[in-house]
């Protein structure tokens, strides 16, 4: 099981390099079913991933200059202290309670991946807000419920070892006044700090198996390098959509596998 658990690990890097982003929401799963980790150590340790391949993917957006580190460390402060946040609630969750939420947001990053994302800059024409004072760049206003979700998705990312990165572009986008090809390199910055503060929460708190993770982390980056080189032979817009309906299925066997926990039934 675990030289599956670890080829699979090289496939969570591809979906990543494919996909740009997604593909780690898969590390939980099988940390969980296919290497046998407990539900609390599989979200600590998919942190680990999910934080270093964002990392890794930041430099060529940053060469590009398509990364906004003053937006990003509006954001990236309020979501890492919700994501330390999330990790000290998860105590109250049982680890089976942790999957079904992780389940739900399976399906609603299923949702945004079903979505067209080829979404236009118009919202850079009308964005601009006449009222002078801002932060970073951003009004505001747009700064302040732009750190009030930073802090949603950061205790997300605590409670389940999501990177959250489809809610994160869109904010940027909506509220942050940052275009998308921006916002895609600016997010990888936000999840990776976000990932290390959501970690650090666990600490002391479950068992790392840091030999295996560090192995699996170095095959999912390595995955995701190789992932970047065969985007351009793969049409991405069906290998989305494929890869959505994939998480909807998965979604469903982890609801399946914990329905004991669910309410009612």
């Amino acid at each position: 099981m675990t030289v599956l658990g670890l080829l699979l690990a090289a496939l969570v890097g591809i979906l990543l390099g494919l996909l740009g982003g997604g593909g780690a929401i898969l590390a939980v799963p099988i940390f969980n079913y296919v290497l046998g980790f407990g539900a609390k150590e599989a979200i600590a340790s998919s942190l680990v991933v999910v934080g270093i391949t964002s990392l890794s993917g930041i430099f060529g957006h940053w060469r590009e200059g398509r990364v906004r580190p003053r937006v990003a460390l509006l954001f990236g402060l309020f979501a890492m202290a919700g994501a330390f946040l999330g990790a000290q609630l998860a105590t109250l969750f049982s680890g089976a309670a942790q999957l079904i939420l992780f389940a739900l947001v399976m399906l609603i990053s299923a949702f945004f991946m079903f979505r067209d994302n080829n979404s236009s800059d118009k919202n850079q024409e009308d964005g601009a807000d006449p009222d002078s004072s801002s932060v970073a760049g951003v009004p505001i206003w747009r700064a302040v419920v732009l750190a009030a979700l930073g802090v949603a998705v950061g205790v997300l990312t605590g409670l389940v070892g999501v990177g959250g990165g489809f809610l994160i572009v869109p904010a940027l986008v909506l509220l942050g006044n940052v275009h998308m090809k921006e916002a895609a390199g600016t997010s990888l910055l936000v999840i990776a700090a976000n990932s290390a503060a959501g970690f650090v929460g666990y600490l002391g708190k479950v068992e790392i198996q840091w030999g295996l993770l560090a192995l699996f982390t170095v095959l999912a980056v390595a995955g995701s390098f190789a992932g970047t080189y065969l985007v351009r032979f793969v049409p991405s817009e069906k290998l989305q959509k494929g890869f959505a309906i994939f998480l909807v299925l998965m979604a469903i066997f982890i609801l399946y596998q914990n329905r004991q926990a669910i309410p009612l039934l």
